[in-house]
């Protein structure tokens, strides 16, 4: 079993991916929706809450998981691979790619706050943009948007944040939330036909199928530490699906 997890519902972006390359294995999903948004959380906190979920998933059977949140692999990690023994595939940054698509020499990462903090960021920046700008852009408030509403009416928002970079010379932007892949279509038509909208979600389903066994009967499960009524809500909103969280 593969378990997915994400601080709420952007990491559903990455098990629809997960579930496209491998339809047969079973996958659980967990959302820690009781302490969502993450994005505003001190990094010890966000090590804790990504600790014990994983734990969870791991309780529940999962032999391979994914940190689809990059708060939580930004702040946990490393942490997260010294504590548990089953393959972790986390999230980065796309620093690498969108380096090697600039034309200008500017990019824009837009994720939570939290994400821009500690070494992990630092350190992409310096192994694979040499010579390149990267401006870190936070978007405080866009995960708990794409929680409650999003992708319907997120055009005035995008637009504002994006104005300042756009008029900066960034041409390539990079999705470092995955709340914000839900996103990506008005993203890229705020942006223009000429900016690159670079979302990692698609590559790190790749990766899961590099570690992770396919067996399996093809189910799906849901769990949320929150309100399982609006979180099944939630994904009939975002992925086209009728199903029926449970409370983890």
């Amino acid at each position: 079993m593969i378990g997915v997890y994400d601080s709420g519902v952007g990491g559903l972006s990455v098990l629809r991916e997960v579930r496209r390359l491998l339809p047969e294995a079973d996958l659980l999903y967990l959302a820690d929706q009781a302490h969502a948004p993450y994005g505003e959380r001190s990094i010890a906190e966000v090590r804790r809450f990504a600790e014990t979920a994983i734990g969870t998933l791991i309780a529940r059977g999962a032999t391979t998981v994914v940190v689809a949140c990059n708060t939580a692999s930004a702040a946990a990690l490393g942490h997260l691979r010294s504590v548990f023994s089953v393959p972790i595939v986390g999230m980065e940054p796309a620093v690498k790619p969108a380096a090697a698509a600039t034309r200008t020499g500017r990019v824009a990462v837009l994720a939570t706050p939290v994400t821009f903090q500690g070494a992990v960021f630092d350190d992409l920046v310096g192994r694979f943009a040499a010579g390149i700008t990267v401006i870190p852009h936070p978007c405080p408030g866009w995960a708990a948007a794409v929680e409650d509403r999003w992708p319907d009416g997120a055009e005035a928002a995008v637009a504002e944040h994006l104005r300042p970079l756009l008029a900066s010379g960034v041409d390539t932007i990079v999705l470092a939330c995955t709340h914000y892949s839900f996103i990506a279509a008005v993203i890229a038509e705020v942006a223009g036909p000429e900016v690159a909208v670079i979302d990692p979600g698609a590559a790190v389903a790749r990766q899961v199928t590099r570690i992770a066994s396919p067996d399996g009967q093809g189910t799906t499960r849901y769990l949320t530490t929150g309100d399982p009524v609006r979180f099944s809500q939630q994904i009939e909103r975002l992925l086209g699906e009728r199903v029926v969280a449970a409370k983890a």
